[in-house]
């Protein structure tokens, strides 16, 4: 099966925002820290699902990460931005999963891919995803989302 993620580039994916590179972000090897790109991750997660514009969660409802993978393809060095941009490539019941590639200077530094689960906020168990949450997810899938 062909790794999308590797082949994407910024401008095909429907959301997109960035980060800086702190100094502080930094390991013994002098370049971002592995746990960083998670924080990276987050990022854009939050621009994608917290958009005022699109909001995602109805009230009462609320999302939990239940699964990240990371795959490093790049070093990554101080200063700089990170580009990070998020799309749609599964939508469940109750879950949806995104994927993202982070850039920086064009060059892919790192993908991942993370399933998120609608809870309700009062019992904290998973809820079906509501009509209006569905079309909104799949108006933001991935062009090639279905062949992967």
């Amino acid at each position: 099966m062909k790794d999308a993620n590797a082949t994407r580039s910024l401008e095909a994916y429907p959301s997109r925002t960035s980060a800086d590179i702190r100094y502080s972000d930094l390991d013994r090897q002098g370049h971002v820290n592995n746990a960083v790109f998670a924080t990276f991750s987050e990022v854009g997660r939050v621009a994608f699902m917290y958009d005022p514009a699109r909001p995602l969660a109805s009230e009462g409802r609320s999302f939990v990460i239940a699964r990240l993978l990371i795959d490093f393809r790049a070093e990554l060095f101080w200063p700089g931005t990170v580009e990070i941009g998020t799309g749609v490539v599964r939508v469940g019941r109750s879950s949806f999963t995104l994927a993202q590639g982070m850039f920086s200077d064009g060059r892919l530094v790192a993908t991942t891919e993370a399933t998120i689960v609608m809870v309700d906020k009062e019992t904290r168990r998973s809820t079906p995803l509501p009509p209006v949450t569905l079309d909104i997810l799949q108006s933001l899938m991935l062009a090639d989302a279905s062949r992967e």
